[in-house]
């Protein structure tokens, strides 16, 4: 579904990543984690075209998608979903009217019909009954889930959750991680999820990659349970216990 090669970014003359090489297989939760700093975010907003990398080729579902512009380059905008990180609502529209948007900006549907499957997907993240309320007066977490009903609209095939857990307490970032394996089984999307919160890795990645702040790349990957307990990688090791790294000798 995605096929990420020789990616590098970097701002200012200072290089953030660099040799990013990956594959993410159609239907399954991929996760992008790391400490703070190490490029996650930044990873993600390289491959949705938010940032202009330095070199590397970004193919999602088979198409080049950095290099194209113009109609080519929002053929394939549209198989992107996005959640991000504060849920990103427009505060002065109701939920249903922000999932809504993507239907009226990107579609020729009546406005009945997109009325109608905005508040499908608000369903589908368990909002059902919220659909005009505000983003001022629902909760943090239920935000994210409205986020996620927008990032839904269009039914892409891949969506992008930047640090979903972020600011919820630990039961509401369980539903979460609940909502998002019940989406990808039931709908079959793709999911890559940036975090750098374990229980959320553990519970819902099939597979994940472990960026490094000092390396500027990528350090490990595979199953997180494998990474914890094989992992020769001290950076890698220390992450997944939550030990703290040794220094360097000098």
């Amino acid at each position: 579904m995605l096929e990420v090669r020789g990616l590098r970014v970097g701002y200012d003359g200072r290089t953030v990543l660099q040799d990013v090489n990956f594959d993410v297989r159609r239907g399954e939760v991929f996760v992008v984690l790391g400490g703070s700093g190490c490029g996650k975010s930044t990873l993600m907003r390289t491959i949705i075209g938010l940032v202009e990398p330095l070199e590397g080729s970004v193919k999602l579902d088979g198409r080049e998608f950095l290099h194209v512009d113009g109609r080519a380059r929002l053929e394939v905008l549209r198989k992107i979903g996005v959640l991000y990180q504060s849920g990103a609502l427009f505060s002065s529209m109701s939920l249903v009217e922000n999932v809504s948007l993507p239907l009226e900006e990107f579609t020729t549907l009546p406005p009945d019909a997109i009325h109608e499957i905005a508040k499908t997907k608000l369903r589908l993240v368990r909002l059902e009954g919220f659909e005009d309320y505000m983003p001022s007066e629902i909760s943090g977490g239920m935000k994210k889930r409205a986020g996620v009903a927008r990032a839904l609209a269009l039914d892409p095939p891949i969506v992008f959750l930047d640090e979903p857990s972020a600011g919820l307490d630990p039961i509401t970032s369980a539903e979460l991680d609940r909502l998002v394996l019940d989406l990808r089984d039931a709908l079959g999307t793709t999911m890559v999820v940036v975090t750098h919160e374990l229980p959320s890795i553990f519970a819902i990645a099939d597979q994940c990659i472990v960026l490094e702040r000092e390396r500027h790349t990528i350090v490990a990957r595979g199953k997180p349970s494998e990474l914890r307990d094989k992992s020769a990688d001290p950076y890698v090791r220390a992450f997944f216990r939550r030990e703290i790294l040794a220094p360097k000798e000098t």
